[in-house]
């Protein structure tokens, strides 16, 4: 840890006192009689919940992180060629180093200059406020003692925050890093570094003991309890049981995952032992679920969107029943100014240069057809099977492909176009040469993201239906998450599609279905049901078609250690012509010729790009705290 981090950790928890009673005075400005001692601080639960609270806002909001916001650095994602201040440019090309703000890492969610736990998404990186964090976590916990005037229901809820969150930061980082030291206890300022790097297992075994505690301690919903009725109906975001166990079975199954499994034993195989682990937490999280005692459940297909942004509903924060854990969102009306603006081309969004768009390898390779089948290899051939037709490619699709891609056609601008000039652009040019392509400032690949913002929110539309009331926030987890990961952990955990967790009733194979049944879609389809072997790429295509661009493909490339393999090392571009008269009334009815794909990049990856690399400064302090391979 570099000396800012360093200090963070080791710093006096004079600070933290300051943090519970600052304002927006000048602390110059405070009188004496304002610095309250520290059994004050923590003698009941209102001033420890105080001090608590700041933890939420070292959670970094990826989704609001910059004027344009590059968190998808998979093969998922292509940014147009105005956009090389991203990470998401420099993992292209290799430059891993790039994360840091040290080294131009200024647009992303990593990292920044110092710690920000105020009401600016653009402050915030994840690299200084867990340590931050993890060191706040422990001054608390250390000093629960002075907690007397507290109920043994406001005592548990202050302990299971602070372990969840200590717990949380360590895992954040270590899913990045590797193994890193697991630091549960406040360091002396007058003592010299010594904490070891831990192995992945070692390190997911600690966050593995402060989760299992933080979610024995936690009640499933805060307006149960009788703290929580004393801010009843803003107790969402309030950490739980559900989120204990929906990530202490996440940290199970990445350390069950090859990657961390290879570090820490040798072995690139599925760690059995791990995943079993995730399985049965994950089945016990999602048979509370199903049991209904919980507020959690999947959301209806047709508010799937509702999951990431909302529009014309003032406040309501996007997530519903679905969400598990986010965080905070603050800066009204900012989604309208900022992250909405870099999915639509610059004339049409009126924002900055950079766009980001599906590459169309990660769209043909895994948005496939309503009947459950995947498209052919080469898509510019027909696929009697699944009845993919080259000419006619966007009929008969996944419903979550029309929820999440827009493709050539698609009506944009609903409302009017002064300038009869600009008529043209009212539906979506995405052909070889249209209007919507543009390598500086526009679609790349042939394709838009309309995930996490509807396509009225243009310069044409600004008041047709969504106004100064767009939020946009993607969650960190939701509950279609836990399915998939359910399914993966159980069929690699017990070695087969037919197996169920100790936990929870449904197989690998159910799991899925739950979620695909929700978007309207058929089962997985009989090819896939031979074997472990013949189901895992099909459960890894629902994963990527379900999740996509919401941050875990990276994650998910690396642990299955694919990231660096063919063809998870290219991103490609869908070029076509139409043919025939436009319909615009159902754009899958149009016909198009003359098409290919073409290679935008290759990236030029070896094992090293496994990890990211730590900081120069951080690995200088003490010979304990080693740089990653190859970095």
């Amino acid at each position: 840890m570099n000396n800012n981090i360093k200090s963070l950790l080791r710093g006096s928890i004079w600070i933290a006192m300051f943090l519970i009673v600052s304002s927006c005075e000048d602390y110059l400005e405070k009188t004496p009689e304002s610095i309250i001692s520290e059994e004050q601080a923590f003698q009941n639960f209102t001033n420890f919940q105080g001090y608590v609270e700041e933890l939420y806002h070292c959670v970094p909001n990826f989704t609001l992180s910059n004027w344009v916001s590059s968190w998808n650095w998979g093969e998922d994602e292509i940014e147009s060629t105005a956009g090389t201040f991203t990470f998401a440019y420099d993992v292209d090309r290799g430059n891993f180093w790039g994360w840091q703000i040290e080294n131009g890492g200024g647009e992303g969610w990593l990292d920044d200059n110092g710690v920000n736990t105020g009401r600016n998404h653009h402050n915030q990186g994840l690299w200084p406020l867990a340590w931050y964090g993890i060191r706040k976590a422990n001054m608390g916990l250390e000093n629960l003692s002075l907690m007397t005037d507290a109920t043994e229901e406001e005592k548990r809820l202050i302990e299971g925050q602070l372990l969840f969150f200590r717990a949380w930061f360590h895992f954040s980082l270590i899913q990045y890093f590797g193994g890193l030291p697991y630091v549960d206890h406040v360091l002396p300022s007058d003592e010299q570094l010594t904490l070891p790097r831990l192995s992945y297992h070692e390190s997911a075994d600690k966050v593995a003991q402060d989760l299992e505690r933080a979610a024995e301690l936690l009640p499933i919903d805060w307006d149960d309890t009788a703290a929580g009725r004393r801010t009843l109906g803003k107790n969402q975001l309030r950490i739980n049981k559900i989120m204990a166990l929906g990530y202490l079975g996440k940290n199970y199954l990445w350390a069950g995952s090859p990657l961390m499994n290879s570090v820490s034993t040798g072995s690139q195989s599925y760690n059995m032992e791990y995943c079993k682990k995730a399985a049965d937490t994950f089945g016990e999280l999602l048979q509370l679920v199903e049991g209904g005692e919980t507020q959690y459940a999947l959301m209806p297909f047709d508010k799937y969107h509702d999951n990431f942004y909302t529009t014309g509903q003032n406040w309501a924060l996007p997530g519903g029943t679905e969400a598990i854990f986010r965080a905070p969102y603050y800066s009204a009306n900012s989604s309208n100014w900022r992250i909405s603006k870099q999915y639509l081309p610059l004339f049409l969004s009126e924002g900055d240069q950079t766009n980001f768009s599906p590459t169309a390898n990660y769209v043909h390779d895994n948005f496939g057809m309503a009947n459950g089948l995947p498209l052919p290899d080469d898509v510019t051939q027909a696929d009697p099977e699944s009845g993919y037709d080259p000419n006619y490619p966007w009929k008969g699709r996944d419903p979550r492909f029309y929820a999440g891609i827009a493709y050539d056609g698609v009506k944009v601008v609903q409302g009017a176009i002064p300038d009869p000039n600009e008529e043209v652009h009212r539906y979506a040019n995405l052909y070889s040469g249209g209007s919507y392509r543009d390598v500086v400032t526009g679609s790349l690949s042939g394709y838009v993201n309309r995930k996490f913002s509807p396509l009225t929110a243009n310069r044409f539309d600004r008041s047709y239906d969504w106004g100064s009331s767009l939020h946009i926030n993607v969650p960190y987890m939701r509950l279609a998450d836990i399915y998939l990961m359910y399914s993966e952990a159980t069929l690699m955990g017990y070695n087969s599609i037919g197996a169920t967790s100790s936990t929870f009733g449904k197989t690998p194979v159910e799991a899925v279905n739950v979620i695909r049944e929700r978007a309207g879609m058929v089962g997985v389809h009989e090819n896939f049901l031979g074997s472990v072997e013949d189901f895992l790429p099909e459960l890894r295509r629902e994963r990527a078609v379900e999740l996509a661009f919401e941050r875990h493909r990276f994650n998910d490339l690396r642990r299955w250690m694919l990231f660096i393999e063919e063809p998870y090392t290219i991103k490609t571009s869908f070029e076509f012509d139409r043919s025939g008269e436009f319909n615009t009334e159902d754009p899958t009815e149009n016909r198009i010729v003359n098409m290919r794909e073409e290679v935008i990049i290759e990236r030029n990856f070896t094992s090293k790009h496994y990890w990211l690399p730590l900081k120069l400064a951080d690995v200088s302090l003490y010979p304990e705290f080693h740089q990653n391979p190859g970095w």
